[in-house]
């Protein structure tokens, strides 16, 4: 058997944590993904796996050997590249993936622009209001709103949004501004249920945080509707600050409650770690960040103290 395909196979395992879906991914059978793997151990003379029928994890002899793995593939994708003369030219397919609302707002229209700078590269956008497996699902760059959990991703800061509660100045002309969290359930509200599970919102009491159970007059698991609602002047609704910082400066909506809504959080682009990285990703990466981040900045609003 080919050992740069053992190689492979291996590498696609450790990086999925399953034969199946390393199997999926590779598109080979699982019967050949298991040839693969035992191939490789026998060559080795150890195990690269601990495999029962409900887990899987790599043994300390596949730990030392897999990182020599990834460099020995790595090596030989640039060597290719090279023999060609496309080491440096962004060339090929990438996927990336954001929230929706951030992706139709912000994201796409910048993939546009790159793609005319480079015929070559083509793109497929997932905008999904969920957090992807990039490893699992085959995804190269993602936009990540919040704070990252350990992992080994790569990530780059290109800037961060809060969470505000909005409100047209008619409704609130109408209704009265809420002084406390306590006076919400006293107005209509319009749930984004992406920023609103459970039908809860989570505020900051000076070093604490509280939620506050409300019964929604209107609930939409979209974004932007849920603020054409809140323009309209059917309620209040929660958002993400880029997501209203046009309709405030015009204002078409304002904000309330400021000084008890949680701190920024971080946006970041996270892809998968390799020791070299694609000329077309590096190309994204290095084509997205600076927009984003002035997007970012455009867009932020005025932080208000805690009292």
């Amino acid at each position: 058997m080919d050992r740069l395909h053992e190689l492979e196979v291996f590498v696609a395992v450790a990086d999925a944590g399953s034969f199946a879906k390393a199997g999926a991914r590779l598109r080979l059978s699982p019967p050949a993904v298991t040839r693969a793997v035992s191939a490789l151990e026998g060559r080795l003379g150890a195990r690269v796996f601990n495999r029962t029928t409900r887990s899987l994890t790599i043994t300390d002899v596949g730990q030392r050997f897999l990182e020599s793995a990834r460099r020995v593939l790595a090596d030989l994708e640039t060597a290719e590249k090279a023999a060609v003369g496309e080491a440096g030219v962004p060339r090929g397919h990438l996927t990336v993936t954001a929230s929706v609302t951030f992706g139709r707002l912000a994201l796409a229209p910048l993939v546009c622009s790159f793609l005319v700078q480079h015929p070559h590269v083509s793109i497929s956008v997932l905008l999904l209001d969920r957090v992807a497996n990039l490893i699992e699902e085959g995804i190269d760059l993602a936009v990540r709103i919040g704070l990252l959990p350990d992992s080994s991703l790569v990530a780059k800061r290109v800037g961060s949004v809060r969470r505000v509660l909005v409100a047209s100045p008619a409704y609130l002309a109408r209704r009265g501004t809420p002084g406390s969290p306590d006076d919400l359930r006293h107005h209509s509200i319009i749930a984004f249920t992406g920023l609103m599970p459970h039908r809860e919102w989570r505020l900051h009491d000076g070093k604490t945080g509280r939620s506050v159970a409300l019964l929604p007059r209107l609930e939409i698991n979209d974004a932007v509707a849920a603020v054409a609602a809140a323009e309209l002047g059917d309620g209040i609704t929660v958002a993400l600050s880029y997501m209203v910082a046009d309709a405030i400066r015009e204002g078409r909506l304002v904000t309330v409650l400021d000084d008890i809504m949680p701190p920024p959080v971080p946006v970041h682009l996270v892809h998968p770690q390799s020791r070299l990285i694609a000329p077309k990703l590096r190309a994204l990466v290095d084509f997205v960040a600076p927009r984003l981040q002035e997007t970012l900045e455009r867009q932020r609003l005025p932080e208000v103290p805690a009292a």
